[in-house]
């Protein structure tokens, strides 16, 4: 990490009429850092990320991303990053090959640059066998893994992930997260949503968002001697519970 902010917001601020779902946050997310976002259902996450990837125009507060002000510059911001959903984003009635020049495309990269990069992409997971198969007929790791890879085949600045991991086993999770650090080690940001706090320990830095405010905001080892707890599942739980709403 070299020290460049890839994320940056001052009192970033939703309301939804009276409900403010996003309430003045502050952070910086440093250039190839796996950054956590935590927090209960309802605790603002979704909010402030669709804000984030330039989905949703803020009611008031200052924010970057990839250089780009959210306000301005909504598109740039979608062609520099890469989202992955928790809900399988990809096309189950495509094939393999059919679903990588369908988000190459749209991610900006010309037929040449999508013959390259999606060659690479399937000798690195090993999906060369797969390339004519229906990605319905995938097992969900491996689903979740071309996901991940296909989110990042333009080399974007930043990918958001939305609980990439949910549903698939202890193994996979394990793999998937060799992935994110490889993606980060070549300088990619990692913004990632999770309910696994196991995997709150693998993030160079956490925040935790109660009732629209962000709370906590560290290292996950500074977070655990801050809250005296020996787990980051303490440390959640000793926050959510304060929450007000659900």
């Amino acid at each position: 990490m070299n020290g460049q902010n890839s994320i940056m917001t001052e009192g970033l601020t939703k309301r939804f009429g009276d409900f403010t779902a996003v309430d003045a946050i502050s952070f910086q997310v440093i250039k190839g850092e796996i950054f956590g976002f935590l927090g209960a259902n309802g605790a603002g996450k979704t909010t402030a990320i669709r804000m984030l990837c330039g989905l949703s125009i803020p009611t008031e507060g200052h924010a970057t991303v990839a250089g780009f002000d959210v306000y301005k510059s909504a598109e740039q911001i979608k062609r520099n990053i890469g989202y992955m959903s928790q809900k399988f984003s990809l096309y189950d009635d495509l094939t393999v090959w059919e679903n990588i020049q369908f988000y190459a495309a749209i991610y900006g990269l010309d037929k040449k640059a999508i013959k390259l990069a999606g060659d690479k992409l399937l000798d690195r997971l090993g999906l060369r066998n797969e390339i004519n198969t229906m990605v319905s007929e995938l097992p969900l790791g491996w689903k979740q893994k071309l996901a991940f890879s296909i989110a990042i085949i333009h080399q974007p600045e930043i990918v958001f992930m939305d609980e990439p991991t949910g549903g698939v086993d202890p193994l996979t999770r394990r793999q998937f997260w060799l992935m994110i650090y490889e993606a980060s080690a070549v300088g990619i940001t990692v913004f990632v949503t999770t309910h696994y706090m196991d995997e709150a320990e693998y993030c160079d830095r956490v925040a935790i968002m109660v009732d629209g405010k962000i709370e906590a905001l560290d290292s996950p080892k500074n977070l655990k001697q801050q809250f005296h707890s020996d787990s980051m599942d303490d440390v959640f739980y000793q926050l959510a519970r304060k929450a007000v709403r659900s």
